[in-house]
């Protein structure tokens, strides 16, 4: 369950980037809400996972997905530009993220919570 908090956390982030932009630091109501809402929600969501889930490795991966995924929406939605060297780096921190998660090891945090 800790690592769909994480997942979450990390798309919630994605949310409130784009929410803070639209905001126009927080001098338009709505995007300003929205943003707030979704802040509180991704660190709370953040904060689940990491009873479970190492720091380092929860950190990497919450703020992983939000670059990402903004990064990615950026280019789909709104136009950004894309060069194969964004792209290189996207695979990159993706392929990290992912192995992050491959290489974490459940039974020592357990173990270390015990």
């Amino acid at each position: 369950m800790e690592w769909l908090y994480l997942i979450i956390a990390g798309i919630c982030e994605l949310v409130w980037a784009f929410e803070l932009e639209a905001s126009h630091s927080f001098t338009i109501l709505l995007p300003s809400v929205i943003a707030i809402g979704f802040i509180i929600v991704s660190f709370f969501l953040f904060a689940k996972a990491m009873q479970k889930i190492a720091i380092g490795t929860a950190y990497a991966i919450f703020t992983g997905i939000g670059a990402a995924g903004t990064a990615i929406v950026g280019i789909v939605l709104l136009n950004e530009s894309v060069s194969i060297w964004k792209i290189l780096a996207l695979v990159c921190l993706l392929a990290g993220i992912i192995g992050l998660k491959l290489s974490d090891n459940p039974k020592k945090e357990e173990a270390e919570q015990v």
